[in-house]
C-alpha cells in the first residue's frame, strides 16, 4: 500500500485532520479520474470520522480545486472529465453542491478566451444537470455571475457568436419568469449611440464629392443630406419614445420617407453562386421558386456561399454606397423599422399615458409597414421567405409582450386530473348472455319476433300486422295539396314547384287532364290550379230556362265558348217574354276551364325537315348549345362541326338526326328549349309555325265541338 493509504489507516482511528484528509483525497481523486469511478472517493471519504460532514467536505472541495489548477495546461477534455466527476461526487453528497460551478469559474478566470469558448461546451452540455433541484437553488447565482463575467471580457462586435451562445444558455437555464432575466419596466439601451460625421460646411462639401465618387455605379443620388438622414434614424430606433413628440415625429416621418424612397428606387439584383450565374434568367427564376417552396434543410444545402453577419455597421460616409448595395445591411435597417412600428402600436404596460398615436400617425405607420414588407420581399436572396419569417417572429413577439403585460406569470405544466372514486372503482362484471336458441323459442311461443337488437325487436313487434300498421293514417305525413299551395314561398322556387307537382299527381286528376303548354311557367300553372281547386269546393248551381223557340237554343249554343272561363248558358235577347219558372239542377260534373282542357284528340305537332330549314338560319352560330340541350354529346357535336364547317348546314344535319331518333321531337318542346336558351327569334318562329299549323287544321274540329256542345245542353220544358 502507498504512504497515503497508510496515513489514511492511521488517521481513521484518530480525529479527522484537514491536511491529512486533503492529501488522502487528492490521491483518491487522481485514481478516480483514471478509472472514471466515484466509488473510490466515497470509500476515502467514509474512511475518516468527523463531528460534522462539513469538516470532511471542505478538504474534498479543496482537493478538486487544487487538482484543477494542475490540469489547466492539459487537454480541455481532462478538465471536462474533472467537472463531470465533481457532479457525481455532489450527487454522492461528499462535496459541496456548488463545487462543479466553482471549478468552471476558476477555469474561466485563468484561461484565454479561445480556451473559454471550448470549455463552455461542457457548460452547455450539462444544462439539464444545472436545472436539477439539487443544483439549481444553490448554483443559479454562481452560474449567472460566471456568465456575466465572461460577457464583460468579450466584445459584442468581435465575439458575437460566443456572446450569443452565453445568452442562449442563460435563456435555457433560467425559467421564463426569472426576474433577473426580464426587462420588466421596458427600458431601452440608451447607451447604444451611433456616431456619424457632423462637421461644418467645408467638410460637408468634401463629403459630397467623396460620396459622388463612390456612388458612380449606383442609380441613386447619394449626398451628405441623405447620409445624415439615414444615420439619424438610428436615434429613433434606439429610443422609440421620441416618436410621441410632435417635432421628433415630423423629423422621423420625413427621414423615413426619404430612406424608403431611396430603397425603392435602387433595387438589388439576386447574386447567385458561380453555377447559377452561368444559367439563364428563366432557370434562375424557377430555382428561386423551388427554393421558396422547399423546407429549411433543402434550402440550407442549396446555399453555397456563407453570409457574414455584422452586429455593428461602420458609419464612414465613403461606405454608404457599398452598404446600400448590401442585402444584409438593407434587411437590418428594414427590420428596425418593423420593430419600431410594432412597439408604437402595441399596448405596453409601462408606457406613459401621453404616449398615444393620432389617427394620421396610425395610418402613416400602416402605409410604411406594408411598404417595408414589400421591400423585404424584393431584397434577395429568398426575399419572400425572409419576409414571412420576420412576420411570424413579430407575431410571436406580440404574444410575449402580452405575457409581460400580464405580470410574467410562471409557466407550469398542467396537472394531471385527480381520479374520482367512481373512476377508481372497477367496472361491474358483465352478465352472462342468454343463449340465442332460448330467446328465439320464447319469442315464437308468444307470437313475437326476436332480431338480436333491442331497437329492431321493439320496432318489429310494434303491431301484429306490420303492413297494416304502415298503412295507418298516423303514418301519412303528406300535406293536402290545397294546404301546401297556400304556404308562403318564393315566386320562383324549383323545390316547391317539384313537390307541388308530385302532390298534384298523387291527389288530384288535374295533373293528367289539364296539361299546360311546355312554354308556360310552372308557377303560373300552379296558381291556376290553386284557384281551380278553390272553385271546385264552392257549391255551384246551374239555372237553365226553357223556351219553345228554337232560336233560344241556337243563341245558347252560339254563346257557349265566346269568353274564356264562361261555363253557364245565358238567355237570348230574342226569346219570347213568356217563360217557365227557373229550375235548379245540381251539376255533378266538374267545371273545367277551356284554357286548361285542350281537345283530347289533338295530336302533338312533330318537327319536320321543312320546319328545320326554316328555323335553322335563325339559330346561327350557337347551334351547339341546342345540341347539348337536345342530348348530343361533345364528340357527336364535334363530328357535325368537322363534317360541316358551315354553322347553318351543321345545325340542319344535327336537327335531322334528332327528329329521326327522338319520338318527342315536337314543335312545342322545340319552342320550349329555344326559350330556355334565350334564342327568342328562333322561338318566335317556331311558335308562328305552331299557330300556322293549328289554324290550318282546327276549323272543322271547332265545328264538331260546337255540335257536340249543342247535344250536351239540356233544355227543360213542359
Amino acid at each position: 500500500m502507498s504512504t497515503a493509504v497508510e496515513v489514511v489507516g492511521k488517521a481513521s482511528a484518530k480525529s479527522a485532520n484537514y491536511f491529512v484528509m486533503e492529501a488522502a483525497f487528492k490521491d483518491a481523486l487522481e485514481r478516480a479520474i483514471q478509472q472514471n469511478s466515484v466509488e473510490l472517493l466515497v470509500t476515502a471519504y467514509n474512511s475518516f470520522k468527523a463531528n460534522y460532514e462539513h469538516d470532511k467536505r471542505l478538504p474534498m472541495d479543496q482537493a478538486f480545486r487544487v487538482l484543477l489548477m494542475h490540469r489547466l495546461d492539459e487537454d480541455v477534455q481532462h478538465i471536462g472529465d474533472l467537472v463531470r466527476l465533481s457532479v457525481k461526487a455532489t450527487r454522492a453528497e461528499i462535496v459541496s453542491t456548488t463545487i462543479p460551478v466553482v471549478l468552471l469559474m476558476d477555469t474561466f478566470d485563468v484561461v484565454t478566451l479561445d480556451k473559454c469558448q471550448e470549455i463552455f461546451c461542457f457548460v452547455e452540455e450539462l444544462v439539464d444537470v444545472w436545472k436539477e433541484e439539487i443544483f439549481f437553488a444553490s448554483c443559479k447565482n454562481n452560474i449567472l455571475r460566471m456568465c456575466n463575467d465572461l460577457l464583460r471580457r468579450l466584445s459584442r462586435t468581435q465575439n458575437t457568436v460566443f456572446c450569443g451562445r452565453i445568452l442562449l444558455f442563460l435563456s435555457k437555464f433560467f425559467p421564463f419568469s426569472e426576474r433577473s432575466g426580464l426587462n420588466i419596466v421596458s427600458e431601452f439601451n440608451l447607451d447604444n449611440l451611433t456616431e456619424y460625421g457632423r462637421d461644418g460646411k467645408d467638410s460637408q462639401d468634401d463629403t459630397d464629392k467623396e460620396l459622388e465618387d463612390t456612388a458612380e455605379d449606383i442609380p441613386l443620388k447619394i449626398d451628405y443630406n441623405l447620409y445624415c438622414k439615414f444615420w439619424s434614424l438610428q436615434d429613433f430606433f434606439r429610443n422609440p419614445s421620441q416618436c410621441y413628440s410632435k417635432a421628433h415625429w415630423k423629423m422621423f416621418q420625413t427621414h423615413a420617407e426619404t430612406i424608403l424612397q431611396a430603397f425603392s428606387s435602387f433595387k438589388l439584383e439576386d447574386v447567385r453562386s458561380s453555377a447559377s450565374d452561368n444559367a439563364s434568367d428563366a432557370d434562375s427564376q424557377s430555382m428561386d421558386v423551388d427554393l421558396e417552396t422547399t423546407d429549411s434543410a433543402a434550402l440550407a444545402t442549396a446555399v453555397i456561399k456563407t453570409n457574414n453577419f455584422f452586429a455593428k455597421f461602420l458609419t464612414n460616409p465613403k461606405l454608404l454606397a457599398l452598404q446600400l448595395s448590401d442585402s444584409n445591411f438593407r434587411r437590418a435597417v428594414l427590420l428596425q423599422f418593423l420593430i419600431l412600428f410594432q412597439y408604437l402600436q402595441v399596448a405596453v404596460k409601462f408606457k406613459a399615458e401621453t404616449h398615444t398615436l393620432t389617427t394620421e400617425q396610425i395610418d402613416f405607420i400602416k402605409d410604411l409597414d406594408s411598404r417595408v414588407y414589400k421591400l423585404l420581399e424584393e431584397t434577395p436572396p429568398y426575399g419572400r421567405r425572409f419576409a414571412r419569417t420576420v412576420h411570424h417572429m413579430l407575431i410571436r413577439e406580440e404574444m410575449w409582450n402580452n405575457w409581460k403585460n400580464d405580470g410574467c406569470k410562471e409557466f407550469k405544466k398542467p396537472e394531471e386530473p385527480v381520479a374520482n372514486e367512481e373512476e377508481v372503482k372497477p367496472p361491474p362484471a358483465k352478465k352472462s348472455k342468454r343463449p340465442l336458441g332460448d330467446a328465439l323459442r320464447d319469442a315464437a311461443r308468444n307470437g313475437k319476433f326476436f332480431l338480436g337488437n333491442d331497437n329492431l325487436t321493439r320496432l318489429w313487434n310494434y303491431s301484429p300486422d306490420n303492413l297494416q300498421a304502415c298503412k295507418s293514417e298516423q303514418r301519412n305525413f303528406l300535406p293536402l295539396l290545397e294546404t301546401y299551395l297556400e304556404t308562403p314561398h318564393d315566386k320562383v322556387d324549383p323545390g316547391f314547384e317539384w313537390r307541388a307537382l308530385r302532390l298534384l299527381a298523387r291527389q288530384t286528376p288535374h295533373f293528367f287532364t289539364s296539361l299546360s303548354l311546355p312554354s308556360s311557367k310552372t308557377s303560373d300553372y300552379l296558381e291556376q290550379v290553386r284557384k281551380r281547386l278553390i272553385r271546385d269546393k264552392e257549391p255551384k248551381t246551374v239555372a237553365l230556362t226553357s223556351s219553345n223557340s228554337l232560336e233560344h237554343n241556337n243563341g245558347l249554343a252560339a254563346n257557349h265558348g265566346n269568353t274564356e272561363g264562361e261555363n253557364f248558358a245565358t238567355e237570348s235577347p230574342d226569346s219570347p217574354a213568356e217563360a217557365e219558372p227557373d229550375l235548379e239542377v245540381d251539376d255533378t260534373e266538374p267545371v273545367v276551364d277551356e284554357a286548361f282542357e285542350p281537345a283530347a284528340y289533338e295530336k302533338p305537332l312533330m318537327v319536320t325537315k321543312e320546319h328545320i330549314e326554316e328555323v335553322a338560319p335563325l339559330i346561327g352560330e350557337p347551334w351547339m348549345k341546342v345540341g347539348k340541350k337536345i342530348g348530343f354529346t361533345n364528340d357527336e357535336l364535334l363530328f357535325f362541326q368537322m363534317e360541316h364547317p358551315v354553322a347553318n348546314v351543321a345545325c340542319i344535319k344535327m336537327l335531322n338526326n334528332w327528329i329521326s331518333d327522338d319520338d318527342d321531337a315536337t314543335l312545342d318542346n322545340w319552342a320550349y328549349m329555344l326559350e330556355g336558351l334565350e334564342m327568342n327569334k328562333a322561338a318566335d318562329a317556331v311558335k308562328a309555325i305552331i299557330e300556322r299549323e293549328r289554324s290550318g287544321s282546327t276549323a272543322p274540329v271547332q265545328a264538331v265541338t260546337n255540335a257536340s256542345d249543342d247535344n250536351d245542353v239540356e233544355v227543360l220544358s213542359d
